[in-house]
């Protein structure tokens, strides 16, 4: 019997937003024997490797016990990740998660922004453009974003950047 990814996923995402954690992807795919259940977690204010691992003991005691436990054939593997900065931001709460970073946004006609993520609240993103423009993008408008990578943040950053190192330390 193969798991009902349904009947997984809304208990996996009841459970993981009574701990402000959204489930962000589920996926259980035939290995062998064994399936293997991919599970793409986030927050807002992004989640650290401690947090997953947490999340991912969690996800386990509620996968080896009944009701969900009957749902597997026999043994599975579990994954649990946040989401790559490769992931398509496509919901309001991917944009605000992705405040102050560099995007490339792709509007319904096709047209492309890149600027830097001002706010995302209401139905509407801030995309501030290089120009120092400000423009606000209705969700409706934007077909979807992608982080753009930087290998060296612009100035206005570097206080967050200082802040960032002392909380390491």
């Amino acid at each position: 019997m193969a798991a009902s990814v349904e009947i997984i996923r809304r208990a996996l995402a009841d459970a993981l937003a009574s701990v402000d954690v959204d489930l962000e992807d589920l996926q259980i795919t035939a290995a062998g024997r064994r399936e293997v259940v991919r599970v793409v977690v986030d927050r807002d204010g992004g989640i650290d490797l401690d947090r997953v691992a947490d999340i991912s003991r969690q996800i386990a005691e509620l996968l080896d016990v009944p009701p969900l436990a009957d749902e597997f054939a026999g043994t599975y593997v579990l994954e649990v990740s946040s989401p790559g900065t490769d992931r398509p931001l496509t919901e309001e709460k991917h944009w605000r998660r992705a405040e102050r970073r560099l995007v490339e946004a792709t509007l319904v006609d096709d047209s492309i922004l890149t600027g830097r993520i001002v706010s995302a609240a209401s139905g509407v993103v801030e995309i501030e453009l290089s120009t120092g423009e400000v423009r606000a993008v209705p969700l409706s408008s934007l077909r979807r974003g992608v982080v753009q990578l930087e290998f060296s943040r612009p100035a206005s950053d570097s206080t967050d950047e200082a802040k960032d190192s002392a909380d390491e330390e």
